[in-house]
C-alpha cells in the first residue's frame, strides 16, 4: 500500500537492529501495537514498512543503496534507538538512518516540518528503548542535526534499564510511563507530523521548516546589540555597555514587547553575523544597533532600528551633545522604538521610561564604571567598584541607585566568600534600609532584600520581596533565577515553569532556562525527561562545578553511572579547592557502594560545611549517607537542608529513590511531619 502523499512509497519506515527483536520480539510487538493504534487514529490507512528480516534479504552482491532507496522514500522515519543502534558499523545506522536523513534533507518537504500549531519537528521520530551513553547521544545528535526528540519506551528500576513491555507496572517504573500510553503518544506524534506535511503550504513560505525547533517569532520582539565604542582611545566601553543596558531596561518595562536580556545580547559583542542571522539565533523580529563616541564631555550616539525579517531600516538617528544630555538621549531612543513598533504605552509605562535615579552625569559615569568592575567577580574589582560608588555619593549625597550599588557589592562579597559572609549581608541590609528611608516602596530596596533573604534562607520573605521587584522589572535575570530556585527547593516547582519559559525567551544563550526545565522534571521524578534539558544546560555551562554536579546526578538517576563518575572526577580535577569537588567525590563513591571512601571524602569538615552552607549540597550529603547505610547521618543532613528552607516534601517522602532506606526511620518520619506542614503553608 503506497503513501497517502503521491510520490512516496510508505508513510512510515521502521528501522531497528535485529538483535533488539531477536530476544523477545519487542520490535514486532511494538509495530503490531502501533498499527492498531494508527487504525484508531487516522481515517485513512497509514502504510508502515517493517522488515522482519535483518537486512531485507540483501546479499553482499546487491546494491544496498539502490535496493533501499525506494523503501526509504517515506514521510516519517522511526528508528528504534537502543544501546546497540548507535553503531556506525551497523547496517541500520549507515544504510537506513543516515541515508534517510540525507535523502529527506533534499526532498520537497526537507527534514523538518512546520506543524499546524506553528512549532517545528523532525521527520525522524525516534522511539527510545534504553537510556543511552553520552557518546551515543552525541552521535545521534550529529546525524539528526539537533537534540534527540522522541517517545521513550524505557522501564527503570534501580539497576534496571530495559525496553518497556505491555505488562510492566507503571507504578514500579521509575519513569512512570505505561506502554499503552506511549503507543498513543507515538500515534499522535505521527498524526501531527502528517498533518504538517499534508496541509496546504502558505504562499509566502512554502512548506519549509524554520531553522531549529523554535517557537513562532513574536511580532513585538527585539534585541539591543551592544553599542560599539568608537571613541578615540577606545577606552569608553564601560559607557557604551552602560548605555546598552539602560536602553534594554527601559524597553523591558513595556509589557507588550519581548526584549532579549543584556546577558544574551552581550555575547554578540563584536559578532560578524548579519542582522538577519542574529535575529534568527534569538528568535526576534527587530534589531537595534548603534555606536558611541565619547571624547571628554562630548558625545555622539548613532542608533538604527532594523526589521530583520525584511532587512528594512525603520529609523536611524544621530544624537550630538554632552555627557549631561545622556539621559534625554536614552529616553528618545526608547520612545522612538516604541513609536516605530506602534506600541501603545500604559500610563505606568510612560512614567517608568523617563525615571532616572541619578540625574548627575558625572555621578552616573562613576556608577557605570562601578558596574563594569562588579562584573569582574574579583576582590580587586569589587574594591574598585566601592571606590567609584563612594565618589558618586560625594557628588550627589544620598541616592537610591548608589545605595543599591553598595548593597549589591556586599552581596557579591558574600557570594564569593571574600569577606565575613554574615557581616556582608548585614551591610547589604543596612543599605537596603537607607534606600527605604529615601523611598518607602523603592523597587531597588525590594530587590536587595529579596537577594539578602534568599541568601539567608528566609525563603518566604525572599519570595515576597522578589515578586514586588519583578512586578516593576519582570526581566531581571537574578531575581527570576532566585525565585525559580526557591520554588523548586520548596516543592512548588510547578510555579517555576513560567519562569523557565520566560528565561528561555529573554535569555536564550544562558543555561538558566534549560537548567530549570531539567530541575523541575528531576524533582517531579521524571528522570528520563530531565536528561535532555540537563544535557543542554551542561553544554552551555560545562565549566561550572554546580552544573557539572547537577548533570552527574541526572545521569546517575538515569542509571548512566560511568558518565556520572567521569563528571565527578572532572570536578575534582578542575576545581580541587571548591566545595563541590569533595561533595562530587563523595557522591561517586556512595553510588559505587564504597562506604569507607565516601566517609573519607567527607572528612576535614567537608560535610559540616556543606550541610550548613548550601541546602542543595546538604540534600546530596543525605543521599550519600543513605546510600552507604549511615542512616542517622543522612537524617541529620536532611534536617540541615530543611533548616535552610528546603521543604520539598514530595521529593523526600516519595520520589528520591536514594533516600528509600531511611524512610522507615522514626526520626525521618518526624522530620517529614514538620516538612509537610511547612511545604503546605509555603505561599507562592
Amino acid at each position: 500500500m503506497p503513501s497517502i502523499v503521491e510520490g512516496y512509497n510508505y508513510d512510515i519506515f521502521i528501522s531497528y537492529r535485529q538483535k533488539d527483536n531477536k530476544y523477545d520480539g519487542w520490535v514486532t510487538e511494538f509495530v503490531d501495537s502501533l498499527k492498531s493504534e494508527l487504525e484508531a487514529t487516522f481515517k485513512e490507512e497509514i502504510s508502515v514498512y517493517f522488515d522482519i528480516n535483518p537486512h531485507d534479504g540483501l546479499l553482499e552482491t546487491h546494491d544496498v543503496d539502490e535496493s533501499l532507496k525506494e523503501k526509504l522514500k517515506c514521510l516519517i522515519f522511526i528508528p528504534i534507538i537502543s544501546r546497540t543502534y548507535c553503531d556506525p558499523k551497523a547496517f541500520a545506522w549507515e544504510h537506513e538512518l543516515k541515508a534517510f536523513v540525507e535523502e529527506a534533507s533534499k526532498d520537497e518537504f526537507e527534514l523538518k516540518v512546520k506543524l499546524p500549531n506553528g512549532n517545528v519537528a523532525s521527520r525522524v521520530l525516534p522511539v527510545i528503548i534504553h537510556d543511552l551513553d553520552v557518546a551515543d547521544v552525541k552521535q545521534c545528535e550529529m546525524v539528526l542535526g539537533g537534540m534527540i526528540r522522541g517517545i521513550e519506551f524505557i522501564y527503570k528500576e534501580p539497576g534496571v534499564n530495559k525496553p518497556l513491555a505491555i505488562g510492566d507496572d507503571e507504578k514500579k517504573n521509575l519513569n512512570g510511563t505505561k506502554y499503552r500510553i506511549q503507543i498513543n503518544k507515538t500515534a499522535n506524534a505521527i498524526k501531527e507530523l502528517i498533518s504538517g506535511l499534508t496541509r496546504e503550504p502558505s504562499p509566502a513560505s512554502g512548506n519549509k521548516a524554520a531553522i531549529g525547533d523554535q517557537l513562532p517569532i513574536k511580532e513585538k520582539s527585539i534585541i539591543v546589540l551592544p553599542f560599539e565604542d568608537i571613541s578615540p582611545g577606545k577606552d569608553n566601553e564601560y559607557f557604551s555597555d552602560g548605555l546598552t543596558e539602560e536602553i534594554i531596561t527601559d524597553l523591558s518595562y513595556i509589557q507588550d514587547l519581548l526584549v532579549i536580556s543584556r546577558s544574551s545580547a552581550m555575547t554578540l559583542k563584536g559578532t560578524k553575523s548579519t542582522v538577519k542571522e542574529i535575529a534568527e539565533k534569538v528568535n526576534v523580529k527587530y534589531v537595534l544597533e548603534g555606536s558611541v563616541r565619547k571624547a571628554g564631555n562630548n558625545l555622539r550616539i548613532i542608533a538604527q532600528l532594523i526589521d530583520a525579517l525584511t532587512d528594512t531600516h525603520l529609523w536611524a538617528e544621530k544624537y550630538n551633545g554632552t555627557l549631561d544630555d545622556i539621559f534625554d538621549i536614552q529616553e528618545k531612543v526608547s520612545r522612538s522604538i516604541a513609536e516605530s513598533l506602534k506600541l501603545v504605552l500604559s500610563n505606568v509605562e510612560k512614567k517608568k521610561i523617563p525615571q532616572r535615579p541619578i540625574d548627575n552625569a558625572q555621578a552616573y559615569d562613576y556608577y557605570l564604571k562601578a558596574i563594569k568592575c562588579i562584573e569582574s567577580f574579583t576582590k580587586k574589582g569589587l574594591e574598585q567598584a566601592l571606590d567609584y560608588i563612594h565618589k558618586g555619593l560625594e557628588i550627589l549625597g544620598e541616592n537610591v541607585l548608589l545605595y543599591f550599588g553598595l548593597g549589591y557589592i556586599y552581596i557579591m562579597y558574600n557570594h564569593l566568600e571574600l569577606n565575613d559572609v554574615d557581616e556582608c549581608l548585614v551591610k547589604a541590609e543596612q543599605y537596603a534600609n537607607k534606600i527605604f528611608d529615601l523611598d518607602s516602596d523603592s523597587f531597588y530596596g525590594h530587590r536587595l532584600l529579596g537577594l539578602i533573604n534568599a541568601r539567608r534562607s528566609n525563603l518566604q520573605q525572599a519570595v515576597i520581596q522578589l515578586k514586588k521587584y519583578l512586578s516593576f522589572n519582570p526581566n531581571d535575570l537574578d531575581a527570576l533565577w532566585w525565585l525559580g530556585i526557591i520554588y523548586c527547593n520548596t516543592g512548588k516547582q510547578h510555579a517555576a515553569f513560567p519562569i523557565a519559559e520566560r528565561l528561555t525567551h529573554i535569555d536564550p544563550f544562558h543555561p538558566f532556562g534549560s537548567y530549570f526545565y531539567a530541575w523541575m522534571y528531576f524533582l517531579n521524578g521524571q528522570f528520563s525527561e530531565s536528561l535532555e534539558k540537563g544535557y543542554q544546560c551542561y553544554k552551555l555551562a560545562s565549566e561550572q562545578p554546580n552544573i557539572m554536579l547537577f548533570y552527574s546526578r541526572i545521569l546517575a538517576y538515569n542509571n548512566q553511572l560511568e558518565e556520572a563518575y567521569t563528571i565527578c572526577d572532572d570536578i575534582v580535577k578542575k576545581y580541587p579547592t571548591n566545595l563541590f569537588a569533595p561533595v562530587g567525590q563523595s557522591y561517586k563513591y556512595a553510588l559505587q557502594g564504597h562506604k569507607e571512601k565516601t566517609i573519607q571524602a567527607m572528612s576535614d569538615g567537608v560535610k559540616e560545611k556543606a550541610r550548613h552552607k548550601n541546602l542543595y549540597l546538604a540534600v546530596i550529603m543525605a543521599e550519600c549517607d543513605a546510600l552507604i547505610g549511615e542512616k542517622d547521618e543522612a537524617i541529620t543532613s536532611l534536617e540541615c537542608a530543611v533548616n535552610l528552607g528546603a521543604v520539598n516534601y514530595p521529593w523526600y517522602n516519595e520520589i528520591d529513590p536514594f533516600l528509600e532506606n531511611i524512610r522507615g526511620e522514626e526520626r525521618f518520619q518526624k522530620l517529614m511531619e514538620r516538612v509537610k506542614l511547612e511545604w503546605e503553608n509555603f505561599e507562592i
